[in-house]
């Protein structure tokens, strides 16, 4: 027994060592606004508490195993029905301890669920496997990657179209789900300015085929370029004249190619692109069902921030969507190599 006690020591400080890395892309050990590091007081305050009850209770109780275990030839040990004092005791302490967490906890709740009343508004909806971003007052439109300016409170309002999601940037504060047919609200500010691969954020819980593809990317900018992002946001398509030959036939290709898509379920219909994605200025408009193109090309990842954006990965993905991120709603739209290099030149030019 007692030659466990060192190997029960160094797993418990080998545990601790890996699971607390502070610059780990998903560490809440690294609090980088006000919201993550209120949450990082409270986790601190209950690790401390865990840590009193630990180094009290574990001692005695391997004092007591070693030195009341039973040896041979020893009687069976007189029985009692209890100890009153001994109970009380044990019942009274864990309501205390509870009590010292109880405190920061609730005051760090009340922080958390009331957004400054100067907030940026982003509504925020989920979908299988998606994230979907409309800041309402700016008129901006976006999927999968958020812009934010440094040091503003963010008021982020939660939803989904399809089954229960959960909303979290681990770097600015905790999660929170997103659910069908109610509106949850929590908030967020960036008080530095985010790597140039953005702070990364994750679906956590679980929602399918594709759940662990559901990520995104929270960009935290100076307000001077978070202005000139919203302005570039809020222009429409380019015009066919703008473009390159073979962009041109992919913004017609866009609109107007007819295919046959067959779904993972086994449906078939005949679809286009923009059936179900919005590139605005195009005398069509998706229903929602993807992601919305507009300014692809501006965005730094593809699927949900699985892959960097580029030319060989749109292609990958138009040639074979289901191999890349599967259970995607996303159908196979066949199409020849020259249908796929045109769509390509196409969005890259959705800047």
């Amino acid at each position: 027994m007692t030659r466990a006690i060192p190997l029960l020591i160094f797993g418990t400080i080998l545990m601790l060592a890996v699971g607390c890395t502070p610059d780990h892309l998903m560490s809440t050990f690294d609090p980088l606004g006000p919201v993550a590091a209120e949450q990082k007081k409270v986790w601190d305050y209950v690790f401390w508490a865990m840590v009193f009850v630990f180094v009290t209770v574990l001692p005695a109780l391997l004092y007591m195993c070693i030195k009341f275990r039973r040896k041979e030839g020893d009687p069976i040990p007189a029985q009692v029905h209890g100890n009153r004092n001994l109970e009380i005791l044990w019942t009274v302490l864990p309501i205390i301890v509870l009590a010292v967490a109880a405190v920061p906890t609730l005051n760090v709740l009340r922080f958390v669920l009331e957004p400054p009343a100067n907030s940026i508004q982003v509504n925020v909806t989920g979908h299988q496997w998606w994230w979907e971003f409309e800041y309402p007052e700016l008129g901006v439109k976006t999927a999968n990657e958020l812009y934010v300016p440094v040091g503003h409170p963010v008021q982020f309002n939660l939803m989904s179209k399809d089954v229960i999601h959960s909303f979290w940037v681990p770097k600015l504060g905790g999660k929170m789900d997103a659910i069908p047919t109610r509106t949850n609200v929590m908030w967020y500010q960036a008080d530095v300015v985010s790597p140039e691969e953005g702070f990364y954020g994750q679906c956590m819980e679980f929602c399918g085929t594709s759940h662990a593809n559901m990520k995104l990317r929270v960009h935290a900018v100076d307000s001077d370029e978070f202005d000139q992002w919203v302005e570039d946001q809020t222009e429409p398509g380019p015009e066919a004249e703008e473009l390159s030959e073979l962009a041109a036939q992919g913004k017609d290709h866009f609109e107007n190619l007819d295919f046959k898509a067959t779904y993972t379920d086994g449906s078939v219909s005949q679809q286009r692109c923009a059936y179900c994605h919005t590139v605005e200025g195009l005398g069509i408009s998706g229903a929602r069902t993807g992601p919305n193109l507009t300014h692809l090309a501006s965005r730094g990842t593809l699927l949900s921030a699985m892959v960097d954006n580029t030319s060989e990965n749109l292609a990958d993905w138009l040639e074979n969507p289901q191999v890349m991120k599967p259970g995607s709603r996303m159908p196979n739209p066949e199409l020849s190599d020259e249908q796929t290099a045109a769509l390509v030149a196409y969005l890259q030019s959705l800047k």
